[in-house]
């Protein structure tokens, strides 16, 4: 992760880009100088100069990536400032069209009055992302420059409209038309399998022994890809087929364990799902990925019945430090050691039910995994002793993993019940509750 120690302090009252394109000398910490700063806003405001076509315009803004691509972290934070601060409506534009619709409103001319509002509202800044996507390069450059972008977002506000405008454009650039579902097998090239390798981000891929056993035979892995990103999944997800719903990520990951006959299985374990892609935060792939490999998954294999995940709960811990008894907290330490019938045992799954059963913010569930299986129509199964004994598993939730059900015909309802503040569960979760 690129470093923000230099990044200006909000004590210190940075100068807004305005400020430094008038003045003459460059402050401390302010990477470019005035000069500088009018010579690249230059170069930025003639690529969407509307005298230029639309090939000239992308020829620009290669030129321009292509230079990007030599600075510096400091140098590069000026140029998202020129693009968040520079390229906005005009204010004088949007408050005039704005006033012509609030007048047209319940009149003929109220749906022309809201185009025009609408477009008075669209920045040259949107025109000038859509110039630097016109290279083959573009869109990956502009998915590299979000990302880098993410770490810095938090201390300084005023790159929040640049980033809100990418997430716009790569919403509709990378809507899940536009993409393609791929099975990734052992006889997939070896750059997308060192590509598993590197963005798993829910079970750590030890090595190839191991990835060769997530794509073994009773295993399915697929992912979603872009034409402009070629040989690079947006996101992935891991299957295991079996025949029950999985309590323990244990014999998943297991390299010496035998595959399981495909003729029996019943279930399909959706165990791993990660985003590959830092700049397309923000943009929902998870939810397409499931039902496109549901459907997939169904054609193949006629006999699955049960589609659930088996999930971690990486809010818990940290949730249960703040609202537990210390006492409790204490004692499950070191949740190996219960024996079956501890109290404390019983205390922990009853707190992580309440956690996923009935915890919001927002009006959504707190926990971010739940809040997203949720979301597409899920529902609260299981919770698995012991489901993930690893280091990683014992220091998120103690090493509980939960269970969510696709129940195929109330994916729907579930959702309704969302909707209305009520978190879709099944009863052995209530008889968890203390």
């Amino acid at each position: 992760m690129i470093s923000t120690d230099w990044l200006v302090s909000p004590r210190t009252n940075p100068r807004s880009t305005r400020e430094r394109l008038q003045a003459t000398l460059r402050r401390s910490k302010e990477a470019l100088s005035p000069r500088v700063l009018r010579r690249v806003l230059g170069e930025l405001q003639a690529i969407v100069d509307p005298n230029v076509s639309e090939v000239e315009g992308g020829r620009r803004a290669k030129a321009v990536a292509d230079w990007y691509r030599t600075t510096e972290p400091e140098q590069r934070h000026d140029i998202w400032l020129l693009m968040s601060e520079q390229f906005t409506a005009d204010p004088e534009r949007v408050k005039a069209a704005q006033a012509k619709y609030a007048a047209a409103v319940g009149t003929p001319d109220e749906a022309a009055a809201e185009v025009l509002y609408r477009r008075a509202t669209v920045s040259p800044r949107r025109r000038l992302l859509q110039r630097f996507s016109a290279d083959p390069a573009g869109i990956r450059f502009l998915v590299d420059m979000r990302a880098e972008m993410q770490p810095f977002l938090k201390s300084d506000k005023r790159l929040a409209a640049l980033d809100v405008e990418m997430e716009y454009m790569f919403s509709t650039w990378f809507d899940v038309g536009f993409l393609d579902l791929r099975r990734i097998s052992w006889d997939s090239p070896a750059s997308l399998i060192e590509k598993l390798i590197k963005y798993e981000a829910v079970h750590d891929i030890r090595g190839w022994a191991d990835v060769k056993n997530r794509l073994d035979s009773d295993r399915r892995c697929y992912g979603f890809f872009h034409p402009r990103l070629e040989g690079e999944p947006l996101i992935f997800v891991e299957v295991a087929l079996v025949d029950d719903i999985a309590g323990s990520i244990t014999p998943l990951l297991d390299e010496d364990a035998a595959p399981s006959d495909l003729k029996k299985a019943t279930t399909a374990i959706f165990y791993s799902i990660s985003n590959t892609q830092a700049g397309l935060r923000g943009v929902s792939f998870g939810d397409s990925l499931i039902k496109r490999v549901v459907e997939t998954l169904k054609e193949e294999f006629p006999k699955l019945k049960t589609f659930a995940t088996l999930s971690p709960i990486p809010g818990l811990r940290s949730w249960m430090a703040k609202n537990a008894p210390a006492e409790l907290i204490q004692a499950i330490e070191d949740p190996q050691s219960l024996p079956p019938q501890s109290p404390h045992r019983k205390a922990l799954l009853g707190w992580a039910a309440q956690y996923l059963g009935k915890e919001t913010k927002d009006g959504k569930p707190l926990d971010a995994v739940a809040r997203f299986h949720l979301g597409n129509g899920a529902r609260v199964e299981r919770i698995n002793w012991l489901g993930d004994p690893s280091t990683k598993g014992i220091k998120q939730s103690y090493g509980l993993m939960v269970n969510y059900l696709y129940d195929l015909k109330r994916l729907d309802k579930h959702r309704t019940l969302l909707a209305q503040g009520q978190i879709p569960i099944s009863g052995a979760i209530e008889d968890l509750y203390l």
